[in-house]
């Protein structure tokens, strides 16, 4: 089971480098998050960048129903909104694909049946992936309380959760709410590569 993993984790990779695309934005840490507005969501409501203003940290995910490294990374996204909701930290998912099984209805049903206690939301459009410069699914970008980038990356370094060793974005996260930089403030997303038209 898990060599089928590390298979199609390298396969995504490959993916991944395969869907880069040179319009993609390069964001810098310290860089105003490019803000969204109107995106619908799995609620039905239209939600934008602004409506998370007392959230002291924004965590923006990148993600999508069919990709099995985003699935992967479900219950752990979870958990963490879980673990810092009362800490003001607000998880924010984002689907840009616009395959058969990354629409919105899809959508819903994912959302409900794995429990998202976070907005998951749709951008026909992809306009947000490419001023975010979002490459795979998840690519995580940490929003400080001044919504500038503080982390770009990945969650953390493994696909199986058994086997993870850095915590990428809960160490971050615990640095912001400290007041102080992350301990690394970039690490590689890995995963399926977006699908930009």
């Amino acid at each position: 089971m898990r060599r089928v993993a590390k298979v199609m984790l390298v396969l995504a990779t490959l993916a991944a480098l395969l869907a880069a695309r040179g319009d993609a934005a390069d964001l810098k840490i310290g860089d105003a998050a490019p803000n969204f507005r109107n995106l619908i969501g799995v609620d039905d409501n239209r939600h934008s960048l602004s409506d998370y203003g007392r959230a002291k940290l924004v965590v923006v995910v990148f993600t999508c129903n069919h990709c099995p490294v985003a699935q992967a990374y479900e219950k752990r996204l979870i958990a963490l909104q879980k673990k810092y909701d009362a800490k003001g930290v607000q998880f924010v998912a984002v689907n840009v694909n616009k395959l058969p099984d990354d629409q919105l209805a899809a959508m819903k049903t994912r959302a409900e049946q794995k429990g998202f206690n976070f907005p998951y939301l749709f951008d026909a459009t992809q306009k947000i992936g490419h001023q975010y410069g979002a490459l795979v699914t998840p690519h995580v970008f940490l929003l400080d309380r001044q919504r500038k980038i503080a982390y770009i990356g990945a969650v953390d370094d493994s696909m199986q959760p058994g086997d993870v060793k850095n915590s990428y974005l809960r160490d971050a996260i615990e640095a912001q709410l400290a007041g102080k930089k992350p301990p690394q403030q970039t690490t590689t997303a890995f995963g399926c590569g977006i699908q930009y038209e």
